[in-house]
Order: C-alpha cells, then structure tokens, then sequence
C-alpha cells in the first residue's frame, strides 16, 4: 500500500492536507483506507517518476447520485492540468466516462469510490483518483503500444511529477468550487466539450445520477449509467495502474 514519508511539502491551497508515498505505493489504497478518520481534502500522492498518482479524500453535501458528479470534476481538473504542461494544440479527449487520450491514445483517466450508501443517502466520503503514465518502463520502445502512451512521448517537458500533482490539486479545487456556487451546468458542459465517444445529436448529463443522456436525430434518448460504467474503470492498465 506504500508508507507514508516525511518530504519538502507541495506548494498545495490551504484547504489540502498532503500526505506522501514512497514509490510504488499505491494512492487510492492508501487514501480509501484513511478516508473514514483522514477528512476532506486529504490528498494521497506516490513519488514516482513514471506515474502520476494521487487521490482525494472528499466529504459529500448531496445523495450519492449527484455526489458521482466528482467524477466529472476531476476529470476536467485533469485535462485542464494537462493543458497547462502539453505542448501547443495537443489533442486531449475524454472517453466515455473515466479515461482521457492524448492525441488519441490512451494516457490514464478518473475513478470514484465511496462510504457505503443508498442512492438517497449521503456517503460519508468519496475518494476521487487521477492517474496518468509519465513515462514507459524502462525497455518498452515508443510506439510499440499505438494505443498507450506518455507524457513523455507526448512530447510533454519533463517536470517533477510533484509539480503535476500541485496544478491539478488548484485545478480540482476551482472545479469543486464551480460546482458548489453554480451548480452542476458548468461542470458538465466542460466535460461535454471533452467528450470524444460516444457521440450522438445531442448529449447531456444528469445532474441527479452523473449519467450520460445521449438523443440521436429521432428524439429517442439512451442513458448510459455512470455508477454502472465506475464498477470496472477502462483507464487503468493504460496509466501503468494495476487494478
């Protein structure tokens, strides 16, 4: 699971509190783990130099159904921490609903867990993680996975990775902070933007559930579950993740 160690802190807003792994620990374990004693804005980070790995510890206000819409907001959190560090004009898109790809290849996503708890009822805590490959292992040439690839061999500058972790915890921070002034409409329209698949004539998300409404040119809607969809996260082997 990774121990905790004692490190230069990140440069994180005040409402953090960081806690730090040694490499190879595993940050949504950890933080999952302390979640029920940890408290909101618990952020879990491994110093590695290969993966990008943090969680956040969140204590919800609403149901568990808009409570999911997290998701979205890390989502968004992430592709706008990617943007500030990608070279000009990189293609970043969502999949549908966890997994982002940079200039079409997979690079790491999203996931959600949370306390026990009926739809009705509010979680005592979610964790919210966010993972990315930084960098193939070593002996793995470029290009010889098409549909994986790296920050690195995205042509992103190297950076520690504890600077990545600190620009996504103000990202996420602003996000969370949209969402609990302006509700919900913001959130998903910048996630909506992302979106790359599934298309269809209109798309919308449900504020009460996080679920994906797609409308095809009939009028006839399709609803994708988003709890359904989190049970099985389609990002992780592509972040070097292990489930």
């Amino acid at each position: 699971m990774g121990t905790e160690i004692l490190t230069p802190p990140l440069d994180l807003p005040p409402l953090y509190r960081e806690v730090a792994l040694r490499e190879g620990g595993d940050a949504f374990a950890q933080a999952c783990a302390i979640a029920p004693r940890a408290g909101a804005g618990t952020l879990v980070w491994s110093r590695s130099y290969r993966r990008f790995d943090v969680a956040v510890v969140l204590e919800p206000d609403r149901p568990l159904g808009p409570a999911r819409l997290a998701l979205h907001a890390g989502m968004v959190a992430l592709a706008d921490m990617l943007a500030v560090h990608a070279p000009p004009e990189t293609p970043l898109a969502f999949l549908w609903p966890d997994r982002i790809e940079i200039d079409g290849a997979a690079a790491g996503g999203v996931r959600l867990a949370w306390a026990e708890a009926a739809e009705g009822e509010v979680p005592a805590w979610l964790v919210l993680h966010a993972g990315l490959r930084v960098a193939f292992d070593e002996g793995v040439e470029p290009g010889t996975r098409p549909d994986l690839t790296s920050l690195i061999e995205q042509g992103f500058e190297p950076v520690e990775v504890g600077r990545l972790v600190e620009s996504y915890a103000r990202h996420l921070m602003a996000w969370l902070h949209e969402w609990q002034e302006r509700g919900p409409r913001p959130l998903a329209e910048a996630y909506l933007a992302r979106l790359a698949a599934p298309q269809a004539a209109k798309r919308g998300i449900d504020p009460a559930t996080g679920d994906l409404i797609l409308r095809d040119e009939t009028g006839r809607d399709e609803r994708l579950s988003l709890a359904a969809a989190l049970a099985s996260p389609s990002w992780l082997a592509a972040a070097g993740v292990d489930e």
